[in-house]
């Protein structure tokens, strides 16, 4: 079974991602998304933003179990990640595993 957390943290070590809701946005609208990752508590404005537009531009999206916090945590970043834009897997599987 996969790991959402080591995939995420490979994402962030091996691949391309964008971290932050205004990040994840602008890669949305330049179509660099591949697939979203917004956690289960933090700012519920930013993160129905990020719904809606994954949801227009059928961008798959990950629902993190977590805090925006304890995703940033996951990243390696010592402050909240309220949206997670992978542009480019690396070594992970978070683009064919399901969570």
């Amino acid at each position: 079974m996969a790991d959402l957390n080591t995939d995420l943290r490979l994402a962030v070590d091996t691949g391309k991602v964008s971290l932050g809701s205004k990040e994840t946005m602008q890669a949305l609208a330049d179509n660099r998304a591949k697939i979203v990752v917004v956690p289960g508590k933090g700012n519920a404005k930013n993160i129905a933003d990020i719904l809606h537009v994954c949801g227009v531009s059928d961008v798959k999206v990950i629902k993190f179990s977590g805090s925006a916090l304890e995703l940033g945590t996951i990243c390696g970043k010592p402050y909240p990640v309220s949206g997670l834009a992978v542009l480019e897997p690396g070594n992970s599987g978070i683009l064919t595993n399901s969570y």
